[in-house]
């Protein structure tokens, strides 16, 4: 069902461009269906803000449940943005003081650029466990993405994340584990996912703290995880939200850190992304990078439209089931008031469940 354009963020009108179905604040007001709201509490770094809103919002748009769903942008303090981000974060996202007073049905939170090597010591820590022990008491299930899996089964379960040898980046085939669970009902037992990280938590620290492995892949580990009680906390550490130009633009930021000097290596292609034409048009550019760079030279813009014909997405399905699944879990156990959700089984003096 259609997402609720309630506020004048520009992610709307992009993804009605798109082809989205946007209902207006009016025309949602004259029908007679229930709302969802869910948050999403966006720390990603500025040049990927606005996208991850549209990815997101473009997952749980494409819902079938018989809702309205209005989804609330929100950040934290702190993160070091530049003036158009903050600018951005001004005008259209809401307050957690807001999120707090209005309440929500779920949460999903973004991944997050990682400067240091304990995530305990990331400038988000604190704001983020902060906001996760409100959303436990008081949201029926929180979603977690990539970076913010790792801080929250660090700060639940006490699991660190471990630095891998080499960035886990690229698009990896998974299987499904757990094939009663309901999150993955109704989806091929096999399918891509891409992942972009520099750590892990691996699948036997999960399973050792009771997580259900739901889908995991033999070369890039576990992809989606929950948590004990089976539907609370959903953990992902790939990125199903990703469009078929996300790891493009990871892969142009980082050929473009090679020529200012900010890395000494040519950047790696993304695993399993690039054909054999597109490496081609690749490595001829990277001849010309190289040798502006050594030169002092202007640098040419990469070709980007002979690439991203060549470019397929094949996890987008998968992503939309999940959500699909994910959202008609708390459709069917949330009160019609959204302040109200009903906490199905949860211990008050132990949320978690541990």
């Amino acid at each position: 069902m259609p997402l609720v354009a309630h506020t004048a963020l520009p992610t709307f009108q992009r993804l009605h461009e798109e082809g989205e179905e946007i209902l207006s604040p009016d025309r949602a007001s004259h029908q007679s269906i229930r709302e969802l709201h869910v948050g999403l509490l966006n720390i990603m770094p500025d040049a990927a803000l606005e996208a991850t809103e549209r990815q997101f919002f473009r997952l749980v748009g494409a819902c079938n449940q018989i809702a309205q769903f209005h989804v609330h942008p929100f950040t934290i303090t702190g993160l070091e943005r530049g003036p158009e981000a903050c600018a951005h974060i001004e005008n259209y996202y809401e307050s957690f003081e807001q999120i707090k007073r209005d309440g929500l049905d779920a949460l999903i939170i973004s991944g997050a650029s990682v400067t240091h090597d304990r995530v305990q010591d990331e400038v988000f820590w604190g704001p983020l466990t902060e906001i996760f022990a409100w959303a436990n008491q008081n949201v029926t299930s929180i979603l977690c993405s990539c970076q913010a899996t790792h801080a929250l089964i660090q700060h639940c379960y006490g699991v660190e994340r471990t630095r891998l040898p080499a960035k886990r980046w690229g698009v990896f085939s998974h299987r499904v584990i757990d094939r009663q669970h309901p999150l993955v009902a109704e989806i091929n037992t096999r399918f891509d996912v891409p992942h972009s990280r520099f750590n892990e938590v691996f699948q036997r620290d999960m399973e050792k703290h009771g997580l259900k492995i739901l889908v995991a892949s033999e070369t890039a580990g576990v992809h989606l995880a929950v948590s004990p009680d089976g539907f609370r906390i959903v953990f992902f550490q790939g990125h199903p939200e990703y469009d078929d130009i996300s790891l493009l633009k990871e892969y142009k930021r980082e050929v473009l850190r090679f020529y200012r000097g900010e890395r000494d290596d040519y950047p790696p292609y993304p695993e399993h992304y690039f054909d054999t034409e597109v490496q081609r048009v690749l490595a001829d550019y990277a001849e010309h990078v190289k040798a502006a760079r050594h030169g002092g030279r202007e640098l040419k813009a990469m070709p980007e439209a002979q690439i991203i014909e060549h470019l397929d997405i094949t996890w987008r399905d998968s992503a939309k089931a999940v959500f699909n699944n994910w959202l008609g879990k708390v459709y069917q156990i949330t009160n019609e008031d959204r302040r109200l959700p009903f906490m199905v089984g949860i211990d008050p003096n132990n949320p978690l469940n541990l």
